[in-house]
């Protein structure tokens, strides 16, 4: 406490001085000094050292808010804006997003519905919400279409198709029948998507309505109507594609796998569930054992 106070008024008073009238000597004083710095810059090491391994492990996907997230988890009492700080003096940057095109074709002559979801992006359990999106994913081979399907309830790619083709069966059928065998279907679910061919043509609406499920569509060139399912997508191309070289069919497929199901589905930190993964947030809100 002695020494604390000496390092705390060493603007005002000569060190000798306080050493002589606290009656320490000021050999003791550096000592203890130059211990507490070694103490902090070790700690701030073992910090950024921890930091750095989160960071890669999750392949530069990851900013401040989630690594600080990880970092309390495991103990460490650290706020966002030391993380910040920290990687910044470490040069780490989370992938930069890039704008991306519509690949859905809307001019069609099939039934249009109404906009049911209306922005309502927050749902309190369950298969009460599911919303779908097909986006193209560039290979030195030629696109690949990609449709997923989520529920809204804890942003879990509950369904998705990988295709090299446009067409119902292989985009939003695909991963319709994924998403029913990996989650079932309640009464009163909404199904929403834009007003692509392949969600609005008459086979895949007979689908939806056989399982009596409430279909609803973005209106018309308004992309906040399907913000959650395309946020996804930008996520996606942000931290898996953007900046990295071409590759085949086969190694894209497999990595949009491994996106998916392990990392996205598993171990991704979600800031719209608090930065929980998508397991913890159902283990804390004891509806894991009506999910999959």
């Amino acid at each position: 406490m002695i020494f604390v106070f000496i390092k705390n008024h060493v603007r005002i008073f000569p060190i000798e001085k306080m050493c002589k009238v606290l009656k320490v000597s000021e050999s003791g004083y550096y000592r203890w000094k130059f211990a507490t710095i070694s103490k902090r810059l070790q700690k701030k090491n073992i910090l950024k050292e921890k930091i750095t391994i989160l960071y890669f492990e999750s392949k530069q996907r990851y900013g401040s808010p989630r690594i600080t997230m990880e970092l309390n988890i495991l103990g460490h009492k650290i706020s966002r804006i030391t993380v910040a700080k920290y990687m910044r003096e470490l040069g780490l940057k989370s992938k930069l997003s890039k704008k991306f095109k519509i690949t859905t074709d809307s001019k069609h002559n099939y039934l249009i519905v109404e906009n049911v979801l209306n922005r309502q992006f927050l749902v309190a359990k369950p298969s009460k919400a599911w919303v779908s999106d097909i986006t193209y994913i560039h290979t030195k081979e030629g696109f690949l279409y990609l449709t997923t399907v989520m529920d809204l309830y804890d942003r879990k790619i509950i369904g998705w198709s990988l295709s090299d083709g446009m067409s119902t069966n292989e985009t939003t059928l695909a991963s319709w029948k994924m998403a029913i065998r990996n989650r079932n279907v309640q009464k009163g679910l909404i199904f929403h998507s834009d007003r692509g061919v392949q969600y609005a043509n008459n086979k895949f609406a007979n689908v939806l309505d056989s399982y009596k499920v409430t279909r609803s569509m973005s209106r018309a060139g308004n992309c906040w109507d399907n913000a959650v399912a395309e946020s996804f997508f930008k996520s996606l191309k942000t931290e898996l594609i953007y900046g990295n070289k071409l590759i085949s069919k086969e190694q894209m497929k497999l990595q949009v796998f491994e996106y998916i199901e392990v990392w996205y589905n598993q171990k991704r930190r979600h800031s719209a569930l608090k930065y929980l993964t998508i397991m913890e947030f159902n283990t804390k809100t004891n509806n894991y054992k009506n999910v999959a």
